[in-house]
């Protein structure tokens, strides 16, 4: 097949929503309503125009659909789905670094990765295939799409998805959104005990008690707005929070500050990947959660790793499988509610965080498997898990953490795909659904539904049903 026969102008996608690279962008905080975004490579502009009816200040430029866009320096640069339809390597690398070069803040490149599997009809071109449409589709591995942006940029990129990397111009802003990968949310335990003082200041309190429930510690001086007042009624920032401590109760602000202090630790592991940054380079909020935590970074390094290392011990994790508060387990695997993870032990956060740091976040998985035997972590898409009695598997991820390779299953076009039971061992005990989940889960026990083995497809599970007259509806076991 010549070159000739590549038609480029067919691989823009019309789009209804928002692509997945920008979704994650303003997710996470990248895009924010005061940054300006240039969307390059913007196929028909889908992205850039609803971008702009939300408020943002947004540019857009195609070399086909749009050449006459301007392709100015902006905060964000978005390069989503470019690169992996241009055949020639030199130009691929050639936009890239043009891409980077107008990138003022972040740069997002997204790129189809092997994952999403050459149709059938494509012919094999270059590195790559054509399509019959007669486009051209280069796919990665998630490590390779990461090693050519790292390597051509000289940058390290941040995986925030398969096929998706974030690359900062600052260190700083790259340590800042690591970090946030691995922060739970919590909730401050406020007013639930009255104390003159407390309520006399409430307002004033707000932001100290809102910096505390983010950072888990107490702020310095320059990092709250209300500092002079706070120091001016209270004498110091401490003693104002131990106002705040009087009045609510020390379990919760224990508990915050313990989580936080994980979340830290978590964080500096995962680091250990890639290269660990110099503590100069971390954000000064970052820096001033070390100190607290932790007295120094060497301190703080030093239990990081300790932490990691625990993750890839086989007997450690199998125990720590055995500890966790919720989860389905059996003699291989832990499974969990994604909603759930941040409650598992801290060795499985970390070998968890090990598969994270390479792929980034799947989008639909909600049960993640955790291997007691073997180095590997699985991301499960149940769809309706919340929705359905016995939910169907529509598709699977499995991440190899010792090889790092990663393999896609499809399931959704099965007619007799693995479908769960029991779901309310999969989740935390205070889940919206548990109780309506164990309460199907008892009828089906009273009526030895859940004895036989075969019943983890669809198919053996409706034959089940039948044959013993019944039938689920919603989540209660009724007779036919």
């Amino acid at each position: 097949m010549s070159k000739a026969t590549v038609e480029r102008h067919k691989a823009a996608m019309a789009r209804s929503t928002l692509s997945r690279p920008v979704q994650l962008g303003l997710a996470s905080g990248l895009i924010e309503p005061n940054a300006t975004f240039l969307d390059y490579g913007c196929g028909r502009g889908d992205d850039h125009r609803t971008l702009q009816a939300l408020g943002h200040e947004c540019s857009g430029w195609d070399p086909v659909h749009r050449p006459e866009g301007e392709r100015r320096r902006s905060h964000v640069v978005n390069l989503g789905y470019v690169v992996n339809v241009i055949e020639d390597p030199q130009e691929r690398t050639e936009t890239l670094r043009a891409a980077w070069k107008l990138t003022q803040r972040a740069l997002i490149v997204a790129a189809r990765v092997d994952f999403q599997a050459p149709l059938q009809e494509a012919e094999e071109y270059a590195d790559g295939v054509v399509t019959s449409r007669g486009t051209f589709q280069k796919f990665y591995s998630q490590p390779e799409l990461r090693d050519w942006i790292d390597d051509t940029l000289d940058v390290m990129s941040v995986a925030a998805a398969p096929g998706i990397f974030f690359v900062f111009r600052a260190e700083e802003d790259r340590q800042r959104f690591s970090s946030s990968l691995f922060r739970r949310r919590l909730s401050a335990p406020v007013g639930r005990i009255s104390d003159a003082l407390f309520d006399t200041h409430r307002e004033l309190l707000s932001e100290l008690i809102e910096f505390f429930e983010e950072r888990g510690r107490v702020p310095e001086p320059q990092e709250v707005e209300t500092a002079p007042q706070l120091i001016d009624a209270f004498g110091s920032i401490p003693r104002a929070f131990r106002v705040v401590r009087n009045a609510t109760g020390d379990l919760a602000w224990n508990e915050i500050e313990d989580q936080r202090q994980e979340d830290l630790l978590l964080y500096l592991a995962m680091q250990r990947f890639r290269k660990r940054p110099r503590f100069s380079e971390l954000p000064a909020e970052l820096r001033h959660d070390v100190r607290s935590f932790f007295g120094t970074y060497k301190a703080a390094c030093q239990e990081a790793d300790h932490l990691l290392f625990a993750a890839g011990n086989r007997v450690g994790v199998s125990d720590a499988c055995k500890t966790a508060s919720f989860g389905k387990l059996t003699p291989e695997a832990l499974y969990v509610h994604a909603s759930g993870l941040d409650r598992l032990p801290p060795v499985l956060r970390a070998l968890e965080g090990c598969a994270r740091i390479v792929i980034g976040e799947i989008e639909g998985a909600n049960l993640i498997k955790l291997d007691r035997q073997r180095p590997k972590i699985s991301y499960l898409s149940y769809p309706d898990f919340d929705e359905v009695a016995h939910p169907p598997l529509v598709f699977s991820v499995v991440i190899w953490l010792d090889t790092m390779v990663a393999k896609y299953y499809d399931f959704s076009r099965r007619d007799n795909p693995p479908i769960l039971h029991r779901k309310e061992s999969f989740v935390p005990a205070d889940h919206e659904n548990h109780e309506k989940f164990a309460r199907l889960t008892r009828q089906e026990e009273k009526r030895c539904l859940l004895d036989r083995e075969e019943i983890g497809t669809r198919r053996r599970w409706e034959e089940l049903l039948e044959a013993e007259g019944f039938k689920v509806a919603g989540h209660v076991l009724r007779r036919r």
